[in-house]
């Protein structure tokens, strides 16, 4: 296992729609396992391939009680409507303001090709929404109505 790089918002790389995966291999797993870490040393939320320089349909997101591994994750059904603070490991030092549904069940395979569901609410749902967007090309800053000013995230401390 190891650290990866995480690119920023100036990387052609964030902006390419990903593959899938098709193969589910130790090269996957390591990435998986390289994401996690990297995911954790940063003390993000969500990390995608793409983020680290891998044009594949791969996501980790940190719920607070596990780290769930998402392959060729896709989104079942949404419901509600937060508007709320968002931030991105490639977009470092900025947060804006986002809305994105409440509740969110998404459909993934696990390391090994299984299918399952899992669903999240609040934070997680947007991480969901956040990340499955880094698989496509799209970037939070490309749906935010503002960001957020020093001033702003200074009251927040």
């Amino acid at each position: 296992m190891g650290l990866r790089k995480i690119f920023t918002d100036k990387d052609p790389a964030l902006h390419k729609v990903c593959r899938p995966v098709t193969k589910f291999d130790r090269r996957l797993h390591n990435l998986l396992d390289d994401m996690k870490e990297t995911l954790a040393d940063a003390a993000g939320v969500g990390l995608a391939a793409p983020q680290v320089g891998i044009l594949r349909r791969v996501v980790v997101v940190d719920t607070g009680e596990e780290i769930l591994e998402l392959v060729n994750p896709v989104i079942l059904e949404t419901s509600g409507e937060q508007e709320g603070q968002e931030g991105c490991l490639s977009v470092p030092g900025k947060y804006g303001i986002v809305k994105r549904p409440m509740n969110v069940k998404v459909r993934a395979q696990d390391r090994n090709g299984n299918w399952f569901e899992a669903e999240g609410e609040e934070l997680i749902a947007r991480c969901f929404c956040h990340e499955l967007d880094h698989l496509d090309g799209i970037l939070y800053t490309e749906k935010m109505e503002r960001f957020l000013t020093d001033e702003e995230l200074e009251a927040q401390d």
